[in-house]
């Protein structure tokens, strides 16, 4: 294994880590401050790695870096008509031992004295921003993420300045070759002697700021005399070139063919271009469409993981990708031969779309995910504005304990989902370049 391959897989596990342990910050904080008793903050799952306690809650890291929690006292609420500082000691059915044996494992965190800690207590707007706060870290995290990526580094763009890779000859594009032969006749551009690295900035006396303009510019003049205006070595010049009509592949749909179109002959240059701080809401914003069509889509695409994993069917390039997945594709990065600037960029990439996807997954109405207890908080807030409204008593807390069989069905289900996702990494990985 290439050693850059292995650090790469490292460093996005790092990566990993510190968005998890972000996350549970974004738990724990508003827990205290409202002052919900924490007794563990955990990132990871599995045997205790580390700890430490600081005052009434254990810190740690375990040994499996795929999760996190933090445990709150009193997340559900005693049966109804019980005293909250009894234990009920019997039940009757497979669903309603189910639920009571979790009521009591609930209850034996309470201590005496700690009756106003639960979180169950808590009003329903403070429950909604404590486990809103998990996601919203994930958001804040992608937007930091994304805006390095954009406003710092940049995203890849076609630009008009001549590449080195540009032919000096005509290669009619029915010809599948890429060399110049002696038969072959130069190319506009190489007669006007347009040379790598010439920025074109204008094109009969029009402004171009981008290579969309020049192509469009230079295709729809045609055959015949022209102006070029470019920059070379910091110096402004006008060249004048004869364009020739070619048949190019079309702009908007490659399979069709524009016949004869104006033709310079020069390929652009890939740079990397900064965008505005308000470019990454509206990148964030467009991303975002695509992973909640993707979530709404989860069934099916976790069908097209299985045909891949056991029939080795191609993997969907914009389906799911489990952790492992991930990792294998931050080891590629570091492994490619791509420049620093781009493995930065693609690597900061990853870690963006991973914080963004893990927020709106954990976002998903059901339990044991964050959206779950979030519109848990939300129904209890309606349930006691209506009441409000209508002059009726004060209801019950809303008891989430009566939803754990399902909630227990859901969590075998991620769990059956996050095995098949491992296993597909494994055996018919997504790579950079499928």
């Amino acid at each position: 294994m290439n050693w850059l391959y292995a650090v790469g897989i490292i460093l996005f596990l790092l990566g990993l880590m510190v968005s998890i342990a972000l996350h549970e910050l974004g738990h724990l904080v508003p827990a205290k401050l409202f002052g919900v008793k924490v007794t563990q903050y955990m990132v990871g799952f599995g045997g205790t790695a580390w700890s430490r306690r600081k005052g009434e809650t254990e810190y740690g890291i375990k040994w499996i870096p795929f999760g996190g929690y933090i445990r709150m006292i009193g997340m559900l609420p005693p049966r109804p008509g019980d005293d909250p500082t009894k234990v009920r000691s019997t039940a009757t059915g497979p669903f309603q031992g189910l639920i009571e044996s979790a009521r009591d494992a609930a209850q034996e965190e309470v201590r005496p004295g700690d009756e106003e800690r639960v979180f169950y207590r808590k009003k329903w707007w403070q429950k909604v921003i404590i486990m809103s706060g998990g996601p919203a870290m994930n958001f804040v995290l992608a937007f930091v993420f994304f805006s390095i990526l954009l406003v710092g580094i940049g995203l890849p763009t076609w630009a008009p300045i001549v590449s080195p890779d540009t032919n000096t000859c005509v290669i009619p594009i029915s010809e599948q070759r890429a060399q110049c032969t002696p038969a072959d006749k130069p190319t506009p551009a190489a007669q006007a002697g347009m040379k790598p690295g010439d920025e074109i900035v204008a094109f009969d006396g029009k402004k171009i700021t981008s290579w969309d303009d020049a192509t469009k510019l230079i295709r729809s003049h045609g055959p015949g005399p022209a102006k070029v205006s470019i920059v070379r070595d910091g110096k402004p010049m006008t060249l004048d070139v004869t364009l020739i009509a070619q048949d190019r592949p079309n702009l908007d749909d490659p399979t069709k063919i524009d016949k004869n179109v104006g033709f310079l002959g020069v390929l652009p240059t890939e740079v990397m271009e900064k965008q505005s701080i308000g470019q990454v809401v509206g990148y964030m914003g467009d991303l975002s469409v695509r992973v909640a069509s993707s979530l709404l889509n989860l069934p099916n695409k976790m069908v097209g993981v299985w045909h891949a994993a056991f029939s080795g069917e191609e993997r969907d390039p914009e389906g799911p990708v489990g952790v492992v997945g991930a990792g294998r594709m931050g080891g590629e990065i570091l492994a490619s031969d791509l420049s620093t600037e781009k493995k930065i960029a693609i690597f900061v990439n990853l870690l963006a779309g991973f914080n963004l996807a893990i927020g709106m997954f954990n976002l998903l109405p059901l339990l044991p995910l964050d959206g779950g207890h979030i519109a848990g908080g939300l129904w209890e807030g309606i349930k006691r504005a209506y009441a409000r409204i209508m002059r009726r008593p004060e209801p019950a807390y809303v008891d989430i304990a009566k939803v754990l069989p399902v909630t227990y069905a859901v969590a075998i289900v991620m769990i059956i989902m996050a095995g098949l996702l491992v296993y597909a990494d494994l055996v018919n990985p997504l790579t950079l370049t499928n």
